[in-house]
């Protein structure tokens, strides 16, 4: 394809063949640098990248960058707030990054992050959060905070179906609402905004799909769901009942449900315990039931034992990925409380925006925080900083590029280039144990050396060339 506005570096495609990416040496890669702070940390960003790729692999490789346009910079340049010829880069090209980009004020696209995930259907927000040694935390144990979020991108609130309050659609809609459904809990309709939050069977399945997947081939021990079903029973409870089945369904094998397991270890650990002792175990509130609640529940121990005891019993449903889940209320307090306990988590995307700047709270703030939006079915996947544009801080060489650096480090890892991104997992280590940080952690870090963003890059780069030596 032929770009009016971008320039085509040489170089050549990444393309999707059977279902898993064919990275040339060479890959033409577009980049967003972003807006405010962005190209300061772009800057930062691509010279730590470059570096990691070259040693790690005796500059056989290298990375082909395209520029590409989007947010402020597209505007002032006479091309809008998100040029066609910048999707269609992203879609020709299939994996891409960008710095933190402007929301546009006034009407038109709510946001551009956003509609970069909805127009190439971008289904997971992929935010893995860890903690590196030495890095300021407002919690005891940070260490303990090593979670992968899986969160849902193009559904839930952020699918953008809402209405204003008191303008004829929102008029119209409360009106369908009263008269044709008997929704009787909308009090004010003059002075209501609505909103629409679409959960799908199919959108919802391929999510969890992919969580499960990573957990596998990453050798993760759980995934929780995380919802507030117990509220919300036809969208979030239906989220985490179509999770289940999933696992259930595609993954047997591999997996066990927590409440799989405590039928299978009662039954291990006494092989004469009747199916109704084993349901008082699982269930405390067995003696309270209905006749029918209760029945219930001595069939799925039965059912459990019956399909489940030859391949998980034994104690073999220990080796498998526990599927679990988690009221979404509760799963925030415990993150702080059990962060163990949280190893990859698949939920929606409301949720996720919650959980993944939560858990980044604990090892740093988002300032650190890596982000992927991915679609694992086309191939297509843009990396980016999670922060947002600070733009008091603009063209200072001051803020950290940590963010936009992990994002890269996960798009390494994303091409199969696993080398490169451990080579820069372990110089930011090393550069922060040394207390070699910018003001943000500066400032929280007693005797630590002050570095601009343009130098923490390069303490990383020496540190990565000390390594190699």
């Amino acid at each position: 394809m032929t770009y009016q506005h971008c320039q085509v570096p040489q170089g050549e495609s990444i393309k999707l063949e059977n279902g898993r990416l064919q990275v040339p040496d060479h890959p033409i890669i577009p980049f967003i640098e972003g807006d405010g702070t962005g190209p300061d940390i772009w800057r930062a960003a691509v010279r730590v990248l470059d570096a990691a790729v070259d040693k790690a692999y005796d500059g056989r490789r290298a990375i082909s960058w395209m520029e590409v346009f989007a947010g402020e910079k597209a505007f002032n340049l006479g091309l809008g707030w998100l040029p066609e010829e910048t999707l269609r880069a992203f879609k020709e090209f299939l994996v891409g990054i960008k710095g933190p980009l402007t929301t546009p004020v006034g009407g038109g696209i709510r946001s551009l992050n956003v509609a970069l995930r909805q127009e190439l259907d971008l289904y997971v927000c992929l935010r893995p959060v860890r903690y590196f040694n030495g890095v300021p935390s407002p919690v005891k144990r940070p260490q303990d905070v090593d979670t992968v979020i899986f969160r849902e991108n193009t559904e839930d609130i952020y699918a953008g179906i809402e209405w204003e309050a008191g303008s004829p659609e929102a008029r119209t809609v409360i009106e369908f609402l009263r008269e044709q459904m008997k929704v009787a809990k909308i009090p004010f309709p003059d002075a209501t905004g609505i909103g629409i939050k679409p959960i799908s069977r199919p959108r919802t399945e391929r999510l969890i799909r992919a969580a499960i997947e990573y957990a596998l081939k990453h050798g993760r021990q759980s995934l929780t769901l995380v919802h507030k079903g117990n509220i919300m029973k036809y969208t979030e409870g239906a989220f985490k009942s179509w999770g289940y089945e999933l696992a259930a369904r595609e993954f047997r094998s591999q997996c066990v449900t927590a409440r799989e397991s405590w039928i299978l270890d009662n039954k291990d650990r006494n092989s004469a315990l009747s199916d109704e002792e084993i349901a008082r175990m699982i269930d405390p509130g067995y003696d309270m039931m209905t006749p029918d609640q209760q029945q219930a529940v001595r069939e799925e121990v039965g059912a459990t034992l019956a399909s489940l005891m030859a391949t998980h019993g034994n104690g073999q449903w220990r080796d498998k990925l526990m599927i679990k889940d988690a009221i979404a209320d509760i799963a925030l307090q415990q993150i702080l409380t059990r962060a163990k306990e949280f190893d990859v988590i698949a939920t929606m995307n409301l949720n996720g925006d919650y959980l993944s700047d939560a858990l980044a709270a604990q090892v740093g703030g988002i300032g650190i925080a890596p982000g992927a939006n991915i679609n694992y079915l086309t191939g297509h996947a843009i990396f980016e900083a999670t922060h947002g544009t600070a733009p008091k801080y603009a063209n200072l060489d001051k803020v950290n590029p940590g963010s936009v650096i992990l994002s890269g480090v996960l798009m390494l890892e994303h091409l199969g280039w696993q080398e490169a991104a451990d080579m820069v997992i372990r110089s930011m280590e090393q550069t922060i144990g040394a207390k070699q940080v910018t003001y943000d952690f500066e400032r929280l870090m007693e005797g630590a050396t002050l570095l601009k963003c343009s130098e923490f890059a390069g303490a990383l780069i020496e540190n990565m060339k000390k390594a190699e030596g």
